[in-house]
């Protein structure tokens, strides 16, 4: 099967089949979007062919008379005529096909039994196939809506393409990109994903010049790995914007701990983030995000500086309080800087930043140059109104170099033609022009995660490479071994087969110890009483080996400085496979769910920045005097987990709960290794 995707999204002919005079039906509605298609066009209707008309009774009769090649089928029949119809087209030489129909998957197992022989035709011939079940896709460039939704045809050319998994967002989100000032260069929606997936659209459009952007939304993924190959592949070239739905919907929870914290619809969202995409909550904050990306983009940088100009001081405290809310850096202007805009500003205005212009006058082209060109700056956002007798927001930007010099995004307020004016003009010389704060930060905060990403992908190490896991069951004292061999350090313990070796080790490590059951079939030792802490005389050590009960082995282990718990596992997802997770330990952290997550293998570096996703964040700089993470370390330890589960395939799990953060570094207290045939 090809995995050239030109026949379908640029063929050189199309043919409707099914096309139909009554005009409420699906092929008269495609019949007339596909009317306006340049190319070789033909309409099939076995029932009714009128040859004069153009409406030939096969693909085949069709394809004798037209004058050029039918590369496209757009399949208008019900589920049950679907598979033979593409069947007819790949026969006439028809490469590619869209159905719109629905009555497969979702319809119940008769529906099942149409999507397989849809499928196998497919596979059996090579003719490319999107759906079923959507409302089509559009070209605009070539005048090519193969959509039923009539307002399609009036979507203008543009370099912004969408990869919807549903028809309808498809089309809304292109509605609201070109409400927002942009063009569309190819809209998809995926439907049923029967063949053509949303990874095989990411590829094509990695190739695709006219393109500078792409939305991306996800409702399921069926192969995660070729998914996030393809984001890579196509974030490689240009932005990729991605809104995941599922945020509400956990899925079924793993068994472990860290499993419990990693919902689908978590792991998705880490796994586009970690393959290059930039993920966003809603479709305004895409909207805004791709405005911006799709014009202008930063230079790879882990920490991009930000500088607000604002004519209004309200709106630019707005934009600057929600830059410190999202992590985003505002130096202070140097002192060379402020010292020029001392000379271009009334003496009341605020020069340092945000700088706050007052009312825009003559001066402010050179206040944004000025404020643009500071060392520190990497990012300049401005907010004015259009208001009358005042600057000319969009000469002003031009004139000081914005869009062409500086990375620039403008908010442009007023009455909306004189807003769709201004922004026009600055569209068309390179800048991204939004219309509020709260867009304004949407696109700021997509340009500085997407130099955040570029930093690490340019400047990241080679994921690390591990000994895999120890083969058949291992308890913890085991377990501790094997993470030692990885570089992790574990407290000094002994495994005891007996009370007087108990004893012994007592004597040994000195109080206070920890006092576990060591059984590799026990993953949870504190439910059943096998965690005894703090033991510090022989007395106190029979009370907990009596409550652990006899006929059993004891870890005595010495006890760990106080510090910041964590919790750091590495299993295998269902869909994307390895991936490591962690996140703050205790119960509090599993109830909201603060998790960062990573596929793995990864590098250290890579590892580095998990902790930045976690809303607890703070807990590990030194919180109240506590000790600090050191990030140098974290990365290491977690690449070493994730590579040696990588290298593991028998290895189901790999958890360290809890990992302490001491004054001395960090130390796993407690491990589980689970192996796939144990679950």
């Amino acid at each position: 099967m090809s995995n050239d995707l030109t026949p379908m999204f640029a063929p050189g002919g199309v043919v409707v089949i099914g096309a139909s005079r009554q005009s409420g039906k699906l092929g008269a509605a495609m019949a007339r979007s596909l009317a306006t298609f340049p190319g070789a066009r033909a309409l099939v209707n076995a029932r009714r062919p009128e040859p004069g008309e153009g409406v030939y009774a096969s693909v085949a009769e069709a394809a004798a008379h037209i004058d050029g090649r039918l590369d496209l089928a757009v399949l208008c029949v019900p589920a049950a005529g679907c598979a033979q119809a593409l069947a007819e087209a790949a026969a006439a030489g028809c490469r590619a096909a869209l159905v719109c129909a629905g009555g497969f998957g979702e319809a119940g197992p008769e529906g099942d039994e149409y999507a397989e022989a849809l499928l196998r035709v497919a596979q059996e011939t090579g003719i490319r196939l999107l759906g079923p079940n959507t409302s089509g896709f559009f070209a605009p460039h070539l005048a090519l809506r193969a959509s039923f939704v009539p307002a399609a045809g009036q979507l203008p050319a543009g370099d912004i393409a969408v990869v919807a998994a549903s028809g309808g967002v498809n089309h809304a989100l292109s509605f609201d990109l070109v409400t927002a000032g942009n063009g569309i260069s190819l809209g998809v929606g995926i439907g049923a994903g029967l063949d053509v997936t949303a990874a095989d659209v990411l590829a094509h459009l990695a190739g695709d010049e006219r393109t500078t952007a792409v939305a991306l939304h996800l409702e399921t993924v069926p192969d995660g790995p070729r998914l996030v190959d393809a984001v890579r592949l196509a974030a490689a070239v240009k932005p990729v914007v991605a809104l995941v739905v599922g945020r509400s919907d956990v899925g079924d929870f793993a068994r472990s701990h860290t499993g419990a914290l990693a919902t689908s619809w978590r792991t998705t969202r880490a796994a586009l983030r970690q393959a290059g995409a930039v993920v966003v909550d809603d479709e305004r904050e895409m909207v805004d995000a791709l405005t911006a990306l799709s014009r202008i983009q930063l230079r790879p940088d882990p920490d991009p500086g930000l500088a607000v100009v604002t004519a209004q001081a309200g709106p630019g405290l707005l934009l600057a309080d929600r830059a410190g809310a999202d992590g985003i850096r505002m130096p202070e202007l140097a002192d060379a800087t402020q010292r020029t805009l001392s000379e271009l500003l009334p003496p009341l205005t605020y020069q340092r930043n945000p700088v706050d212009t007052g009312r825009p006058a003559q001066t402010f082209a050179r206040v944004l140059d000025t404020t643009a060109t500071d060392p520190g700056v990497d990012l300049l956002a401005v907010y004015a109104l259009t208001e009358p007798d005042s600057v000319d927001l969009a000469s002003a930007a031009q004139d000081a170099g914005l869009g062409a010099r500086f990375p620039a995004v403008v908010v442009v307020g007023g009455l909306p033609e004189d807003v769709a004016e201004q922004r026009a003009r600055l569209h068309k010389a390179g800048i991204p022009a939004l219309t509020g704060p709260t867009s304004a930060a949407h696109a700021v905060r997509a340009l500085v995660t997407h130099a955040r990403q570029r930093a690490v992908r340019t400047g990241g190490s080679e994921p690390e490479m591990s000994a895999s896991v120890p083969s058949g069951p291992l308890d913890e004292d085991a377990a501790k071994t094997f993470l030692a061999s990885l570089g992790i350090r574990t407290p000094g313990r002994v495994a005891c087969d007996a009370r007087s070796d108990a004893h012994g080790a007592l004597r040994l490590l000195g109080g206070p110890v920890a006092v576990k059951v060591l059984d590799a079939a026990i993953l949870h030792k504190t439910e059943i009483g096998g965690v005894h802490l703090g033991v510090r005389t022989p007395d106190e050590l029979d009370a907990a080996l009596d409550a652990i009960g006899p006929d059993r082995r004891y870890l005595v282990e010495a006890m760990a400085p106080a510090g910041v718990d964590l919790v750091l596992g590495a299993r295998r997802d269902p869909v994307f496979g390895p991936v490591v997770l962690a996140g703050l330990g205790g119960t509090a952290a599993e109830a909201l769910a603060d998790v960062a997550i990573r596929l793995a293998p990864l590098s250290a570096a890579e590892a580095a920045g998990m902790p930045d996703d976690l809303a607890a964040r703070a807990l590990l700089d030194g919180w109240r005097g506590g000790p600090v993470l050191d990030r140098g370390e974290f990365g290491r330890v977690v690449a070493a987990l994730a590579a040696a589960l990588a290298a593991s395939p028998d290895t189901a799990e790999i958890e360290i709960n809890p990992l302490r953060l001491t004054a001395d570094g960090l130390i796993a207290l407690d491990a589980v290794v689970v192996h796939t045939a144990d679950r």
